[in-house]
């Protein structure tokens, strides 16, 4: 008997039990792909527009998580980035730079950079001994040696806190929801029947009284 697993997956009762690494990289590499697929279907503007009070939007945490990434898995480990530059990541880079998209940049354009970074770090993560020491220089001295192990263990971390945000925006932008393409982890039900379960939340939740506003500054 089949069943999907968390990150889309079909696994079967018999399988052999994965070893580390490929664990870590199948991980690693659904929360790339689930962030990526976010912005699939949308044109320039939904993909760049605003849906927080801090300004959350989709391209930009493409771009946020090329940087991130290429940061992670190069200068950490001493390896040097010499594809496409990525004047965002540099670390005399303005704030916030990375979380937005430019006028001359686009998500075809950013999502390829992605992609690109992900081959790059894939040629170290697939060879280098997962107990490889690194540095990362912008945590604290009292942890910032690490393995390739945690620093893996950590971007997948990262990666699925991004996805979620970008779940959440997406659904916000045009309705569209679910894990993956191959998987969407959500109910099989009409539109009709989410609109009703939606407005039965909102009536629990107006049976509740809103808590006056607090006088304390």
């Amino acid at each position: 008997m089949d069943s999907s697993s968390p990150d889309g997956t079909t696994t079967s009762d018999h399988t052999t039990v994965l070893d580390e690494r490929e664990v870590l990289l199948r991980y690693l590499n659904a929360a790339r792909e689930a962030l990526v697929w976010k912005v699939e279907g949308l044109d320039e503007r939904a993909a760049r527009w605003p849906m927080t009070p801090t300004g959350t939007n989709l391209l930009g945490l493409v771009k946020h998580a090329a940087g991130v990434e290429m940061g992670y898995f190069g200068p950490t480990f001493g390896r040097e980035w010499t594809g496409t530059p990525m004047p965002w990541a540099d670390d005399d880079a303005a704030p916030n730079v990375d979380m937005w998209a430019t006028e001359d940049e686009s998500i075809e354009g950013l999502v390829g950079v992605y992609r690109e970074v992900w081959a790059w770090t894939d040629d170290f993560l697939t060879t280098a001994p997962l107990d490889t020491r690194g540095h990362v220089a912008w945590w604290p001295d009292d942890r910032a040696t690490v393995t390739l192990r945690q620093v893996i263990t950590h971007l997948t971390y990262d990666l699925s806190r991004h996805a979620g945000h970008a779940d959440i925006v997406r659904e916000l932008t045009d309705g569209a929801a679910g894990l993956s393409a191959a998987w969407s982890n959500l109910p099989d039900q009409p539109a009709d029947e989410w609109t009703t379960y939606v407005e039965r939340l909102r009536t629990i939740a107006n049976s509740f009284t809103a808590a006056p506003p607090s006088d304390e500054q």
